[in-house]
Parts: structure tokens; sequence; C-alpha cells
């Protein structure tokens, strides 16, 4: 890990303190920790893997989109 590794945050993080992860995008893939324990340990994941899982999280939340109104923005 090189010490300008940009770390970012899960979008559903609120700030308030709760649970959340922040993951930054490495050449072997991606690295993920807990935003409460920045120093603390970190989850390796390969290429590959970290795509199928951005995929999956994608199709879910696309399966999860109901329209509020037909003709307006689409909610979750």
């Amino acid at each position: 890990m090189s010490p300008t590794t940009r770390w970012r945050r899960s979008s559903y993080s609120n700030g308030m303190g709760g649970e959340c992860v922040e993951f930054a995008a490495v050449p072997t893939g991606a690295l993920v920790r807990d935003s409460k324990r920045p120093a603390g340990a970190r989850i390796a994941v390969g290429g590959v893997a970290w795509a199928e899982f951005i995929c999956a999280v994608h199709r879910e939340l696309n399966a999860r989109r109901r329209p509020a109104d037909p003709t307006g923005p689409w909610e979750l």
C-alpha cells in the first residue's frame, strides 16, 4: 500500500459514526477497511472478485428500484 492510497467511504455512510467501510483501489484489486478503525486490519480483494462484488451490488440496487411516479425520478 502506498502512502498516497486514496480511501473512499461507502456512499451509504451517513457520517454519524454508524457501521461503514472504506475501500481503496490498488493495482491488484481493492483494499477494504472499517472506517472507524483506519489504522486497523484491511482485507485485500483481488481484481476479479472486486469487480464481481461491485456488479452484484449494482444488480441488487437496480432490482430494488421502483418508480415513485412513472414519469419522475427512480427511488430506492
